[in-house]
């Protein structure tokens, strides 16, 4: 089953249109090569390198003159970050191009792993390159081809481990994913850092869904120091695997919490993580709860785009909201997360929106049609929400 990305293809066709090299990062498997080649099929003349492959990272042994041969061309250079020292002749490459009058859509660069490669680029390619994140399959992409909701939820968005043909096989995938990420990435991207630390921290980091971020708690479990810890948590952060969600830091007359929350980001690897292989064992698990919240708020992340940032609000007091959006430092939808068909609205929530002055109220839940609540909350199921942020992203 081919599942089009059609809004991420999208995107990627703009940024090129706009700039003279645009990045692409994800996690492995996510469908970035995927992507390029339906950009490749569009664009004969474009010319792919897998730079994991030896002879394509032979043809860029000596990079100026080989890209002086496909000058005017689309370049898509995949896993881009195993040769850093690439960026310094691709900034010489793009000027040169641009005084030949090529001044977008010269190249595309596709890596895992987020942090180090925006930051190489944003060093060497300044004023020359935009940016974008491709996700694992979200709600939207999955409705139009029939993949129930649950599914989704419980298998992940990973391409493979959604479309396996038992939730068996998709929890065996995931597995042998998690076991491929600590055995090569983290010692392609850390060094210096144990793989099998690394490794425990994340199945704590799963146990602890969607909870503040202890990193004193974290390091006594480990045996290692708070620093060392938040140097893992780093690393998975960077590789586009956990998601540290910031509180709200306005400048309010309130005792506010001050502690990322921290979510495993995608709900397949969760599971996986926690090993939890069919719906009756994730309904049943402590976890559920937590998964659901991460679940929707991946999604809203998502379908929000790039001119909304994400935050979470929580007072000492306890009045709360699960997620907030905010544009230009002004809130602009308040979100509460229920896994449960009738859910219930605590008082802490309206508390919260009105310390906000948020109007946009709503709460994402497993249920068939939107319908109002008291204080001006709007109870949804998640694909409206998806629809109503991106009316406004």
């Amino acid at each position: 089953m081919l599942i089009q990305r059609a809004l991420a293809l999208s995107a990627l066709r703009e940024a090129l249109a706009e700039a003279p090299a645009v990045v692409l990062t994800g996690p492995r498997q996510v469908g970035k090569t995927t992507l390029a080649r339906q950009l490749l099929a569009e664009r004969p003349d474009a010319v792919y390198l897998d730079l994991e492959a030896a002879a394509d990272r032979r043809r860029m042994d000596d990079p100026r003159a080989f890209l002086a041969t496909i000058a005017g061309q689309l370049t898509i250079l995949d896993e881009v970050h195993l040769l850093p020292t690439l960026f310094a002749e691709l900034r010489g490459e793009i000027d040169e191009r641009r005084r030949q009058g090529h001044r977008s859509g010269q190249f595309l660069l596709l890596g895992s792993a987020s942090l180090d490669l925006i930051q190489t680029a944003s060093e060497t390619l300044a004023g020359r390159v935009r940016y974008l994140e491709i996700a694992p399959l979200t709600a939207p992409e999955v409705a139009p081809v029939g993949i129930p909701e649950n599914r989704l939820w419980l298998r992940g968005g990973f391409p493979d481990s959604l479309l396996a043909p038992s939730d068996a096989a998709s929890l065996r995938w995931r597995s042998a994913f998690i076991r491929s990420y600590l055995e090569r990435d983290v010692p392609m991207f850390a060094p210096r850092v144990p793989a099998s630390a690394v490794g425990q921290l994340w199945t704590m980091l799963a146990h602890a869904q969607g909870t503040m971020l202890n990193l004193a708690r974290l390091a006594q479990a480990l045996a290692v120091s708070a620093p060392t810890v938040q140097r893992y948590v780093g690393l998975l952060e960077d590789l586009l695997l956990v998601r540290r969600l910031l509180p709200w830091s306005g400048n309010l007359a309130k005792r506010l919490i001050r502690t990322p929350k921290l979510y495993i980001r995608d709900s397949g690897l969760l599971h996986g993580l926690l090993e939890l292989e069919s719906l009756h064992d994730l309904l049943g698990h402590p976890v559920v709860g937590a998964s659901w919240e991460g679940f929707v708020i991946e999604t809203l992340i998502a379908a929000a785009g790039p001119n909304m940032r994400p935050l979470y609000y929580r007072t000492q007091d306890g009045a709360e909201i699960d997620l907030a959006f905010e544009r230009g430092g002004k809130p602009e939808f308040a979100i509460e997360v229920k896994r449960s068909s009738a859910p219930k609205i605590e008082p802490g929530f309206a508390i919260a929106c009105n310390d906000l002055g948020v109007t946009n109220r709503l709460c994402i839940a497993p249920v068939e049609a939107s319908y109002p609540t008291r204080g001006g909350v709007m109870v949804m199921p998640l694909l409206e929400a998806v629809a109503r942020l991106k009316q406004r992203g």
